[in-house]
C-alpha cells in the first residue's frame, strides 16, 4: 500500500510505498532533502512530522506531531504531513554501479591513504561536487566515501580514507589494495553541494577527512570562475593531519580564498589558531548573517557548529552540513 506525503506550507506531495523510507520517496519524486548517512546516525535528514503515523527502524512508532524525526528510516503508516529542514526540486537521482580500478593508493598521514581510481573506458561519472560514492563489499554491505576530485575529472574518482580500528574497509580491505584492483561502487548520493542560487560568502568548515569533499567543492569553484568569496578552515588535532596542508596553503597564497588551519593539540612553536574549529569561525567573523557554512567531518563538530552558528545570526537555511559516521555503526 502506499500513501501520500504532503509537505506543511509546500504545495508539494508525492507518493511512498508502506515498504519504502519518506526520504527514498522524495528523492524518486525528484525531490532533494538533506542527508548524509542514510543510517539514522547523523541527524542531517531530521524533520518534523506534522500528522499522521509511521514507524522508523530508529525511533520506533512515529504519530504526529513529533520533532527531531529521522526521515531516512522512516516508512509511512498512513498519509504524512511532513516539515523537512529544507526541500528543493531536483532531477531524480541517476545513480550507476560501476567497477573502478585501483590506479594509485598513496599516504599522506599516517592514519590517511588516498585512492585514485579509473573509470572503465568510455564511462564517466556524473556527479556534483561534494557528492559521495557506496563502495560495495563482499558481504552486501556498503562504506560510504566523498570524492574529492572535481566533476570536471569525470574519468576517475579519488577517495581520502581514514584508517579506523578494526574498519572493515579501511583496515581491512584497504591493505589489500593494489594497482589494477576493481571496486565496485554506486554513484552518487549525497546534497553537500555549493547553493549556485545564492552569492553568500561561503564558509567551508572541515576536520580530518572532511577535508574531501571541500577539496571537490573548492576545485569545481576554481574551475568555473565562481565570483563568490570563499573561506576554508580546516580543523585537526596536529599539523600533521592536515594531510593535504600545502594544497589548500596554495589556494589561499594564489589568493583563491582564505585558508585558517586549526590544531587543537598544537606542537611546541606553532603560532597559528588552536581550539575547535567552528569557535575560530566565530572568532574571525562575530555575526554570521548574510553568510553560508558548509560543514563537513566529524558529528560532534557539525553539531556543535549548527548550534553556536544560528545563535551567531547565521541563518537555519544557510547551514549544510556532511557529518562522518563509521557506516558499519549502530544508531
Amino acid at each position: 500500500m502506499d500513501y501520500q506525503i504532503s509537505i506543511t506550507g509546500r504545495d508539494i506531495a508525492f507518493r511512498c510505498d508502506e515498504s519504502e523510507t519518506v526520504l527514498d520517496a522524495a528523492e524518486r519524486a525528484g525531490y532533494a532533502v538533506p542527508y548524509s548517512c542514510r543510517k539514522g546516525v547523523c541527524s542531517t535528514c531530521e524533520g518534523g512530522v506534522v500528522a499522521g503515523a509511521g514507524r522508523s527502524t530508529v525511533q520506533g512508532g512515529v504519530e504526529g506531531p513529533a520533532e527531531r524525526v529521522l526521515l531516512c528510516c522512516l516508512r509511512p503508516s498512513s498519509d504524512l504531513t511532513i516539515a523537512p529542514r529544507r526541500i528543493d526540486k531536483r532531477e531524480p537521482a541517476a545513480r550507476k554501479t560501476v567497477d573502478l580500478t585501483v590506479y594509485r593508493v598513496t599516504q599522506p598521514a599516517a592514519d590517511v591513504s588516498v585512492l585514485q581510481l579509473r573509470l572503465p573506458a568510455g564511462v564517466r561519472a556524473k556527479f556534483r561536487a561534494g557528492q559521495y560514492l557506496q563502495v560495495e563489499l563482499d558481504d552486501g554491505s556498503c562504506r560510504n566515501y566523498s570524492m574529492a576530485n572535481p566533476p570536471h575529472e569525470s574519468d576517475s574518482v579519488q577517495l581520502h580514507v581514514r584508517h579506523v580500528p578494526g574498519g572493515r574497509f579501511s583496515e581491512g580491505v584497504l591493505r589489500g589494495l593494489d594497482k589494477g584492483h576493481k571496486l565496485r561502487v554506486e554513484l552518487p548520493f549525497g546534497e553537500f553541494s555549493l547553493q549556485e542560487e545564492s552569492q553568500k560568502p561561503a564558509i567551508l568548515l572541515a576536520t580530518g577527512t572532511g577535508f574531501a569533499p571541500v577539496k571537490s567543492i573548492v576545485e569545481d569553484a576554481l574551475k568555473r570562475k565562481l565570483d563568490r568569496p570563499l573561506y576554508l578552515y580546516w580543523g585537526a588535532r596536529r599539523l600533521e593531519d592536515l594531510y593535504l596542508f600545502d594544497l589548500a596553503d596554495k589556494w589561499a597564497k594564489n589568493g583563491r580564498l582564505r585558508f585558517v588551519p586549526v590544531l587543537s593539540e598544537p606542537h611546541e612553536g606553532w603560532s597559528g589558531r588552536h581550539g575547535f574549529v567552528h569557535e575560530a569561525v566565530l572568532e574571525d567573523f562575530g555575526s554570521l548573517d548574510g553568510y553560508q557554512v558548509y560543514a563537513c567531518g566529524n558529528p560532534a563538530m557539525t553539531s556543535a557548529a549548527h548550534a553556536a552558528f544560528t545563535r551567531a545570526g547565521l541563518a537555519d537555511d544557510d547551514f549544510f552540513s556532511d557529518a562522518f559516521v563509521h557506516t558499519g555503526e549502530a544508531a
